[in-house]
């Protein structure tokens, strides 16, 4: 049996691991908020549709979707794609979401909302990740980022427990900032706060490890999980 209940809040690493989570206001929110821009929902079924001022540029979050792809970013000329599934950590969406006003020129929020300038083979050093023949490993080999230049799927983020469905994919002309910023939070060691119902059945029975509790936490939870992490094995 689990040690945990439906509702009880865990902190999980790697972010990979710990499902796409309840933050979907961090998403959502900046766009709506901070930036203005206009926005219908349906309340029925939860889908939403934001579009810049400039009509350039679309979100599109559907949780009904076919396939499971609840994310679809688009921007007309050029045109480029991004799309998230289900399971993709609301992180890294809203690392992407975020920064796109500043693609379409608005500032207000840069200091705020930074786009990564690292290089992608920088930020997976700087989270132990390997580079290789355009592919970049997690340091258990259960997630990827595979750079396809000449394809029109440039890059793709692999998951092993979900091989069917990428978490992510972008199109050839994506800026490659809002790659680096999807990957730079993807990477990071830095746990995320989930209700345990949340957590995919795989990280739940297979690496629960890499689970500790909010609730009861000696110092604080992510300090809790950062002190856990140093005792766990890595696997390769």
């Amino acid at each position: 049996m689990s040690a945990y209940g439906p509702d009880d809040r865990v902190m999980v690493s790697p972010r990979y691991m710990a499902g796409a989570g309840d933050r979907l206001a961090d998403a959502l929110g900046p766009l709506i908020h901070l930036f203005g821009w206009p926005t219908q929902h349906d309340v029925a079924t939860g889908h939403v549709q934001i579009t810049s001022p400039d009509g350039s540029m679309f979100v599109d979050f559907d949780p009904i979707a076919p396939l499971g792809q609840w994310w679809t970013i688009t921007h007309h000329e050029p045109y480029w794609e991004v799309q998230f599934s289900r399971q993709t950590p609301l992180e890294t969406v809203a690392a992407v979401t975020q920064a796109l006003p500043q693609l379409l020129g608005d500032t207000r929020h840069a200091e705020r909302i930074p786009i990564a300038g690292m290089p992608l083979d920088q930020i997976a050093a700087l989270h132990l990740w390997t580079a290789e023949d355009h592919v970049l490993t997690s340091p258990d080999w259960y997630c990827q980022l595979i750079h396809t230049p000449d394809e029109d799927i440039a890059w793709r983020a692999w998951h092993a427990f979900f091989e069917k469905q990428p978490l992510a994919t972008f199109t050839r002309d994506v800026p490659e900032g809002l790659v680096g910023n999807f990957f730079a939070h993807l990477a990071t060691t830095t746990a995320v706060e989930r209700a345990f119902a949340d957590v995919p059945l795989s990280t739940r029975y297979e690496h629960s490890e890499l689970i500790t509790p909010v609730r009861g936490a000696a110092i604080s939870p992510h300090l809790d999980h950062a002190l856990a992490q140093l005792d766990r094995p890595r696997r390769r």
